[in-house]
C-alpha cells in the first residue's frame, strides 16, 4: 500500500514563495564564516559548502553550459510568486530574467548560454494563479496555463515555445545541446516529450497512465532519468483522474525511472514507499543523485536528503544528513562541484537557499 506523505512546501518544483534580499554587510559576514560550518555531520562527500542566496525561497538552480552562471526560480520583494533569476556561480550579480508576470518555474540555459527556457503562466494572466486546494489532501497544482517560453539570456525577446493546451513545464536540455525534454499534458495525461531546440521533431516518450516528469538527460545524452507515479488499483486510478481533471496531482510514492533517449528500455530503479525526485546523473553516466525522504521517521514532517544510486538500482547511499530539506542537485561536468538547494541554516522557517559544494569522491 502506498504511504501518503506530507511533503514540505519546498519540495514543489512549481510552488515556492518568499525571498529576502541580503545586504553587503550580511554577505561579508557569511563569507568570513568557515564554509564547512554549513556541512552536516556525516556528509563525507561534501566540503567547502557555500551559500549563494540568503533568505526566502530559492529552488531549482541549474548551471549554464559554460558553468559560470546559475538560473533559478525565486520569490522576493514585490514578487508574489516564483520568477526566474540568474546569478554567477559565486552568488554575485543576481538578475531577474523573467517578465515578473504570472508564476514561473523550471528554467534552463540553452547551448551557447545566449538563450533561456522556462515555464510560465503569464500568457493566461499577469497575476499569480491561486494556490492548490489543500482540502483535497496534500496536492500539487498542475496549472493548465503553464506554457514554455524562450528568451534571450537577459530576459528580452520572450516568445512562446511549442504552446499547446494543458500543462507544459519541467523542461531541461541535453548536455549535448541537441534535445529538450519536458513534461506535457498536450495528449491528456502527464507525459514526457522531447523536441529539438528549434521546435521540430516533437516526440512523446511515455504512455503509461499516471505522472511522468522531472526528466534529465545523462551527460552523454543517451538516457533520461525521471520521476513517476503510475496508479494501479481502480481506486488509485479514479483518484488520479479526478485530481488531474481539477489540475492537481497527489505526490504519493514517486519512483525513479530510466529510459533511453528515444523512450525505449524503460526500467524502474527505486522500489519503496517514499517520495523520490529531482534525479541527476553523475558525470560517469552510471550513477544518479536524487532527493528522497527515505527512512524518514515522521511521515508528517519528513526529512528530505540527497542520496545516490547506481542506474541498475544497486549501491544506494545517503549523501546529506540535514533534518529538513536538501534537494535539486546538479553536478558540474567534471564532477568536482555540486549545486543543491536546502533549508539548512535558515534565518526564518520555510526559507530555502542555493548552495554549492566541492564533491569528494
Amino acid at each position: 500500500m502506498t504511504r501518503k506523505i506530507a511533503i514540505p512546501f519546498i519540495l514543489l518544483a512549481v510552488f515556492f514563495t518568499g525571498l529576502l534580499s541580503c545586504g553587503k554587510k550580511q554577505n561579508a559576514h557569511i563569507q568570513k564564516v568557515n564554509a564547512d560550518t554549513l556541512r552536516i555531520a556525516g556528509e563525507k562527500h561534501l566540503k567547502h559548502v557555500r551559500m549563494l542566496t540568503f533568505g526566502g525561497e530559492n529552488a531549482e538552480a541549474y548551471l549554464s553550459f559554460d558553468e559560470k552562471k546559475l538560473i533559478y526560480q525565486s520569490t522576493h520583494g514585490p514578487y508574489r510568486c516564483d520568477q526566474i533569476f540568474t546569478m554567477n556561480l559565486d552568488g554575485s550579480d543576481k538578475k531577474l530574467v523573467s517578465t515578473g508576470k504570472g508564476r514561473c518555474t523550471c528554467s534552463y540555459f540553452l547551448p551557447g548560454d545566449q538563450k533561456i527556457l522556462y515555464a510560465s503562466t503569464q500568457g493566461a494572466d499577469s497575476a499569480c494563479p491561486p494556490p492548490p486546494d489543500m482540502s483535497k489532501g496534500y496536492v500539487w497544482k498542475i496549472y493548465s496555463s503553464y506554457d514554455l517560453y524562450m528568451a534571450d539570456a537577459d530576459g528580452k525577446n520572450v516568445k512562446p515555445f511549442i504552446p499547446a493546451p494543458g500543462y507544459d513545464a519541467e523542461a531541461t536540455v541535453s548536455p549535448k545541446g541537441d534535445k529538450i525534454v519536458f513534461t506535457s499534458q498536450r495528449d491528456g495525461d502527464l507525459d514526457i516529450y522531447t523536441v529539438n531546440p528549434d521546435g521540430t521533431d516533437l516526440r512523446r516518450l511515455t504512455t503509461a497512465l499516471g505522472y511522468d516528469g522531472g526528466p534529465f538527460f545523462s551527460w552523454d545524452g543517451k538516457k533520461i532519468v525521471y520521476r513517476s507515479y503510475h496508479p494501479k488499483t481502480e481506486k488509485e486510478i479514479a483518484r488520479y483522474k479526478k485530481l488531474l481533471s481539477e489540475e492537481m496531482i497527489e505526490p504519493n510514492a514517486f519512483q525513479l525511472m530510466v529510459m533511453d533517449a528515444d523512450g525505449s528500455h524503460k526500467r524502474q530503479i527505486t522500489h519503496n514507499e517514499f517520495a523520490n525526485f529531482a534525479p541527476f546523473y553523475f558525470p560517469d553516466n552510471k550513477r544518479i543523485i536524487f532527493c528522497s525522504n527515505l527512512n524518514s521517521k515522521d511521515p508528517h514532517h519528513p526529512d528530505f536528503n540527497l542520496w545516490m544510486i547506481n542506474e541498475d538500482g544497486s549501491g544506494l547511499q545517503q549523501i546529506t544528513y540535514f533534518k529538513g530539506f536538501d534537494g535539486f542537485p546538479m553536478f558540474t561536468h567534471d564532477g568536482k562541484k555540486l549545486v543543491f538547494c536546502s533549508n539548512r541554516f535558515n534565518r526564518k522557517p520555510h526559507e530555502t537557499n542555493v548552495f554549492v559544494a566541492d564533491w569528494v569522491e
